[in-house]
């Protein structure tokens, strides 16, 4: 009988053990890494149709997106998270809705950082779906894995998380965005805007904006390579590449003289494909790019600009 209860004690410790290293490894992570990769799942998924402007799709992730800000403590930076714009096309009619949220910075809390991905892609083509796991479910779920991060710990600044739609149609979310901005354009002191980060076959995550501007340039060169990616600056213009100045929603903070960091990976066989698909990322690389990330909000948020 003594046997038995001490190899029960002994069978309990162990379970409680276990349980206390699990927690303890829940509290040290920046976010959950399982709960990320579910929303990219989600988001990709044929339920949302490939998410084009305007559509049922588009507007099934933009109640998606609203659901998780709320659920994660973000409030509306506008009423009801949604901004909505219109816009002509290639002479078709648009309807769109930005997302923006809003967490309160506690030093600073009348300069912003704005934190922007794009949820639109480019939906239903000849009978395929075009679910965009890269381009940009990647972005958006980034957008709440930086939501949970905050919960522990607040930003110095306020931060604005930008679900921008439009933008696979002449970047038109933020361009609305920028024209009719909530906030005074001059408390905006620098945007972060992730395209395409959850896939690399060499391993490298780029970050485009440092050659215009100094201050950002010294920042990243004191990001610690702390994960098992490759953090590359270059395609801005000036070394040969693809110049990405343009590529996305970043430009129009650039055409507002507005510092911004352009997080992406070169274009991959399943770029605007229908091949586009969850099953096609790469896991560990996105995860590692999202803390990267975070590792550079870190460095940027207890920066004077």
């Amino acid at each position: 009988m003594n046997k038995i209860l001490a190899r029960l004690i002994v069978f309990f410790v162990l379970i409680a053990q276990n349980g206390n290293a699990q927690n303890t490894y829940e509290n040290d992570s920046l976010f959950s890494e399982s709960n990320i990769l579910k929303h990219l799942k989600s988001l990709s998924s044929d339920t949302f149709e490939g998410r084009r402007t305007g559509t049922d799709g588009a507007i099934k992730a933009k109640k998606y997106i609203i659901n998780q800000f709320h659920s994660l403590n973000v409030v509306p930076l506008i009423k009801d998270y949604e901004q909505p714009f219109s816009f002509i096309n290639r002479r078709k009619y648009y309807k769109g809705i930005n997302v923006l949220g809003l967490i309160k910075g506690s030093k600073l809390p009348e300069k912003y950082i704005v934190i922007s991905a794009h949820y639109d892609h480019e939906g239903i083509k000849y009978g395929k779906i075009y679910n965009g796991a890269d381009d940009n479910a990647s972005g958006v779920s980034a957008l709440f894995a930086f939501a949970e991060y905050f919960k522990n710990n607040p930003p110095n600044y306020s931060v604005i998380l930008a679900a921008f739609d439009a933008e696979e149609l002449q970047i038109k979310g933020s361009k609305y965005f920028m024209d009719n901005t909530i906030v005074n354009l001059k408390d905006i002191v620098v945007n972060l805007n992730m395209d395409m980060i959850s896939r690399s076959v060499k391993n490298e995550l780029f970050v485009v904006g440092t050659k215009k501007n100094m201050r950002l340039k010294h920042i990243i060169s004191e990001v610690e390579n702390t994960y098992k990616i490759i953090l590359k600056t270059g395609h801005d213009g000036y070394d040969g590449l693809d110049n990405w100045t343009y590529s996305s929603d970043h430009i129009n903070f650039y055409k507002k003289d507005i510092p911004f960091l352009y997080f992406g990976v070169e274009d991959h066989k399943d770029y605007h494909e229908p091949t586009d698909d969850y099953e096609n990322i790469q896991p560990e690389f996105y995860i590692d790019a999202v803390k990267t990330i975070i590792s550079v909000f870190e460095k940027i948020d207890n920066s004077k600009f």
